[in-house]
């Protein structure tokens, strides 16, 4: 994997480059639409190709572990061809499922024993595992095994999970270099950087996963319920120590707002659920604000969702039908509110590489965020 930076804004640290893939090149800064188990939920992997056109899809390690397993998916030649998708992935390495299953888990040194939400049985993930499971899945990027501290959390215990995170990240790192690539293809390996909300552990673990010559690195246990200021405040802590030369992936971020100002920031990547999980429960993005289509006021609208909108260019849907169809419950209303919200990701994202390319990313963000901040 080659990282090569292109462009940079005059007023910010926003930047645009090119990721070029075994499957590919991606422009960022990018979005990631999650798809957990080899699916973006309601959305045809053409229609992610050709409507949304997604650059790269997120599929998440512990549930693709656990069903349909990595045999099955080793047997079909990778997740790619498993799934039908010609087009870079990243896995997560499950170290934040593990931390979403406080109850059911236990951590030691040695790893994270937890109890399966499928069926109770019992499994145990580890820093040598979990690359040896993402490069079964075939993932063109994976990710180190840590852990994710909830917020709020003490110095103390955040120091001493920063502390097994950078231990783990010793272990997975060497497994990374002594095992193989198993497709055809090269499968990069990302660090994470933890540290709660704390300034003096958030360099810390940034300087310690630079020492590792990774092909990209990441920012992990943001966005789990901490003030967005002080997500912004870590992300420029570490986004000055990281190196230039490679991408940087803010992990589970988020709205559109979120991304514009960390872009702003020096982020690459991105990926969360927002626009797929609120699409299904009739939350739409667009360009003027946010629609809660379940409100009454939309019963007769019957202009387009979103005018600008990049997806249904040539059907567009009213607002009215809709609505209609979410309060009625047809699998249908997800899908169209799910294709929007994905497209209007991507438009953001694509207009965000041409600002910064003219060099008025800055100005033009400030814009937008007021425009997507309303509530229609």
């Amino acid at each position: 994997m080659q990282f090569t930076l292109e462009n940079k804004d005059k007023s910010t640290r926003a930047r645009t480059g090119t990721i070029t893939t075994g499957h590919g090149e991606i422009k960022t800064p990018f979005f990631m639409p999650v798809g957990t188990a080899g699916t973006v939920k309601a959305v045809h992997q053409r229609e992610l190709h050709d409507d949304v056109r997604a650059q790269i899809m997120l599929a998440n390690t512990y549930h693709l572990y656990l069903r349909p397993g990595t045999d099955v998916i080793a047997k079909a030649g990778g997740l790619h061809k498993f799934i039908n998708w010609s087009k870079p992935i990243l896995t997560d390495s499950g170290g934040y499922q593990v931390f979403s299953l406080a109850e059911n888990r236990k951590l030691s040194e040695d790893g994270a024993v937890f109890s399966s939400h499928i069926d109770g049985s019992k499994h145990k993930f580890t820093p040598e595992n979990i690359v040896d499971i993402q490069r079964l899945i075939g993932a063109d990027i994976m990710m180190a095994f840590d852990e994710c501290v909830p917020y709020p959390c003490d110095h103390r215990y955040a120091a001493k999970s920063t502390g097994l995170t950078h231990r783990w990240l010793e272990r997975g790192f060497r497994q990374y270099t002594m095992s193989r690539d198993l497709y055809g293809y090269t499968q990069a390996f990302f660090p994470i950087v933890q540290g709660s909300t704390y300034p003096d552990l958030r360099r810390q673990s940034a300087t310690e996963v630079t020492q590792y010559d990774a092909q990209g690195y990441a920012i992990g246990g943001l966005s789990v319920g901490e003030p967005e200021n002080l997500m912004y405040e870590m992300v420029e802590i570490v986004t000055e120590i990281l190196p230039e030369d490679k991408p940087r992936y803010l992990m589970g971020v988020g709205t559109p707002v979120n991304i514009l100002e960390s872009i702003s920031r020096g982020i690459d990547m991105f990926d969360c659920v927002i626009p797929t999980r609120n699409g299904r429960n009739g939350m739409l993005f667009t360009r003027n604000g946010v629609i809660n289509i379940r409100n009454r006021k939309w019963k007769d609208d019957f202009s387009p969702v979103d005018e600008h909108g990049i997806i249904f260019a040539d059907t567009q849907y009213s607002r009215a039908y809709l609505r209609h169809l979410v309060i009625s419950g047809e699998i249908l209303g997800a899908q169209i509110a799910t294709l929007h919200n994905l497209g209007f990701f991507m438009g953001l994202m694509e207009e965000a590489r041409r600002k910064i390319t003219e060099g008025i990313f800055g100005t033009w963000k400030k814009q937008m965020i007021q425009q997507l901040s309303t509530r229609l």
